[in-house]
């Protein structure tokens, strides 16, 4: 199992979403994806796009200064 980390701050919804759906190729079973992200509705893409691909979240952390940080499982 890795932890692997995108950072995505900066970018604008729903890019950051895209940008997680491009490592699913990388990603193995197990493997966290730890995304790093300021778009206001960053959470909300997130848990939009892990119910639809079926994939878990595992948290969402507000780090300050409008960034979140999000772990998705797969």
């Amino acid at each position: 199992m890795a932890v692997i980390k995108l950072d995505a701050v900066g970018l604008k919804c729903p890019q950051p979403v895209l940008k997680l759906a491009q490592k699913v190729p990388e990603m193995k079973p197990g493997d966290i994806l730890e995304v790093t992200a300021d778009c206001s509705t960053f959470e909300k893409d997130v848990r939009a796009w892990c119910d639809r691909t079926k994939r878990t979240m595992l948290s969402a952390k507000d780090i300050g200064g409008g960034k979140k940080v999000i772990q998705v499982q797969f």
